[in-house]
């Protein structure tokens, strides 16, 4: 008889992420999935086609680590072109396996053992195990609904010598939020004089509704010169799979954050970098995105506006938060599960955010979704 190898878990709290148990639920009831958070359409054929291209072209062997100068180039364009910002692509762009790759990174490349890293409640899930994982601890904070915005005093009381991060995602997952203007320069003013960095979660970048703008942090020079932004390929054209990504940030912050990038991943899909650098640069591949999530949006909220659900503001991403609480008194996660058995329609309980599992009566729905997904689900919803 063999002696079972036991292992001393670095992650003992840690299951199998809620979307892909929700994803599977869907799937296992024939469910329509508006859990996860990713397109059930397709892609601009030209750029399926621009990857076709590039595999004939020869573009399937290692690109440099940092990412193919052409990629590279056309995103500092682009960082200029959306926010009047200007970062050198040889120094302070990197591309990246999709974000989750590009945050994981970022941490172990700027959080030491026994620092603190401020994070925002409800917060994605990733968050939290790639702090752990060096050894730091999170100081949770809640965001405040219905419109998601920080608790100023909090945060100022959480920052301290061993304050090392601020983990700052806009437009938000999962409150479908986005911090305008002066939230972000009071954030700017909170750490001036201090050692912290930020590490900014941007994927939802071009999902600002309503004639808003997205506040990156490379619109602001004082957080810019201490942040690491990070943004998605996958998000903004509809190829979540493709799994393409990237980071900017100063030369001293990106030099430490490529000496940790090379050794986890070291680089990225050729082909599909190829295929994004003559994409890119045109604005006129991510301009129309707000309108046209903007749509869907408000697509699914005419929809369910008869029904029992209470529907949370929504000013960005393509996330919509449901008070469902007319309908039930079940805690959120049992709630999900039974929506996802009983009504045929899978979502994501908004607790699995939070460290406290704080459950308000909410679910998050996707409606990245092609309108006859939509249509279909509000059918399922408004009769519950």
């Amino acid at each position: 008889m063999h002696t079972p190898v036991l292992i001393d878990s670095r992650l003992p709290e840690v299951g199998t992420t809620i979307f892909t148990v929700m994803s599977r639920l869907a799937q296992a009831c024939g469910a329509i999935n508006l859990s996860q958070g990713f397109p059930d359409f397709s892609p601009d054929p030209a750029l399926a086609a621009a990857v076709a291209g590039a595999i004939e072209a020869g573009f399937n062997q290692y690109p440099p680590m940092a990412g193919l100068p052409a990629l590279r180039t056309a995103i500092a364009t682009k960082l200029q072109t959306a926010y009047g910002a200007a970062y050198d692509p040889e120094t302070e762009i990197t591309v990246t396996a999709g974000a989750t790759q590009a945050i994981f990174t970022a941490i172990a490349a700027l959080v030491r053992p026994g620092d603190e890293v401020v994070v925002f409640e409800p917060a994605y899930d990733a968050y939290g195990p790639a702090v752990r994982l060096q050894g730091a601890s999170l100081r949770p904070l809640a965001l405040l609904a219905p419109h998601w915005r920080p608790d100023w005093a909090a945060l100022e009381a959480a920052i301290g010598p061993r304050t090392r991060l601020v983990i700052l995602n806009t437009p938000h997952n999962p409150t479908g939020s986005a911090w305008p203007r002066e939230d972000i320069e009071r954030l700017a003013r909170m750490l001036e004089g201090t050692q912290v960095c930020v590490l900014a979660d941007e994927v939802y970048e071009h999902m600002v509704f309503d004639g808003a703008r997205h506040e990156s942090v490379a619109r602001h020079p004082a957080l810019a010169a201490r942040a690491i932004g990070v943004s998605s390929f996958g998000k903004t054209y509809h190829v979540t799979g493709w799994k393409v990504g990237y980071v900017f940030a100063p030369e001293a912050l990106m030099a430490e954050f490529r000496k940790v990038h090379q050794f986890n991943v070291f680089t990225v899909n050729s082909p599909a970098q190829a295929a994004f650098a003559g994409f890119a640069a045109r604005p006129e591949t991510w301009r129309d995105l707000a309108g046209f999530y903007q749509a869907k949006r408000d697509r699914l909220r005419a929809g369910l506006a008869a029904s029992r659900f209470r529907l949370l503001p929504c000013t960005a991403t393509y996330f919509q938060l449901l008070d469902y609480r007319a309908i039930s008194d079940m805690p959120d996660v049992a709630f999900a599960e039974w929506l996802t058995r009983e009504a045929g329609v899978a979502a994501i309980p908004v607790s699995v955010f939070s460290h406290d599992r704080r459950d308000e009566g909410l679910v998050r729905l996707c409606f990245a979704k092609q309108d006859a997904t939509l249509d279909a689900a509000i059918e399922r919803l408004c009769a519950l």
